[in-house]
């Protein structure tokens, strides 16, 4: 401990963080390994060892098998959550991640679409019976090679059968844009939000480091008749992104 009551390895990972962030550092270069912070603090390997860690938690910082640890390159990903749902974007026929991505590489993987009866949570959460059949549309989403967010989508099937959104490929505009063509476009949006801990599997698809939290948001959508269309979970690498809301007074 310090003299102040401040663990060791505490202080090292201020130190660090404070380089990195006044550009000492910058994205991409080789962080002092352990034996350089065991020399220039006179502390243990654990503690070294710790003092990286710290960094590679608060998602500044990744380790390189074989080759250190390095200031993590990966540009955050601003989620323009009221711009990115307006009509005009998703009815023109752009995928409203074009509004986060600008130009960056973004691949979606992981993609299944099924039929399936809805659980207890999910036709509450749609308006109908238990048991009733749905649409399921799963899909991950990598940018510039980095998993950043996953997402589960529920359709009623009354609503979306042999539409092109039980497909792999919805078409331009997405979703949302096959919903107006079936006379159910949505009008009004809701999303909760929060913070906590991922499982294990959400850890492993979203390639987390260890401590790092996700962020969980439920996308309600709603037609001009005040239906249900689509409940949307998704869920977040909290290191990834930073969430803009911009509206006025």
């Amino acid at each position: 401990m310090t003299s102040q009551g401040q663990p060791k390895y505490q202080r090292i990972a201020d130190a660090l963080r404070m380089a990195i962030q006044s550009g000492e550092y910058g994205p991409g270069d080789r962080l002092p390994g352990e034996n350089d912070l065991m020399a220039t603090y006179e502390v243990a390997r654990m503690t070294a060892r710790q003092a990286l860690g710290v960094l590679q938690n608060e998602g500044l910082a990744e380790a390189r098998k074989g080759a250190g640890v390095f200031v993590r390159a990966f540009k955050p990903l601003r989620r323009r959550g009221i711009q990115r749902l307006a009509h005009e974007q998703w009815g023109s026929g752009r995928s409203i991640w074009s509004t986060d991505t600008e130009d960056r590489e973004l691949v979606v993987d992981q993609i299944e679409v099924r039929e399936e009866g809805a659980n207890n949570r999910i036709s509450d959460a749609l308006g109908i019976a238990s048991g009733a059949q749905v649409w399921t549309r799963s899909r991950r989403f990598v940018l510039d090679g980095k998993p950043v967010l996953f997402a589960t989508s529920y359709l009623p099937s009354d609503v979306v059968a042999d539409s092109a959104i039980t497909q792999v490929d919805t078409g331009p505009g997405g979703t949302y844009a096959r919903l107006a063509e079936l006379g159910h476009g949505p009008v009004h949006f809701r999303e909760e939000i929060r913070s906590r801990m991922p499982s294990a599997d959400e850890a492993e698809r979203l390639a987390l480091a260890v401590g790092t939290p996700v962020v969980q948001i439920v996308r309600t959508a709603f037609a001009e008749d005040g239906r249900v269309v689509e409940v949307n979970e998704m869920t977040l690498d909290s290191a990834s992104y930073v969430l803009e809301y911009d509206f006025d007074a």
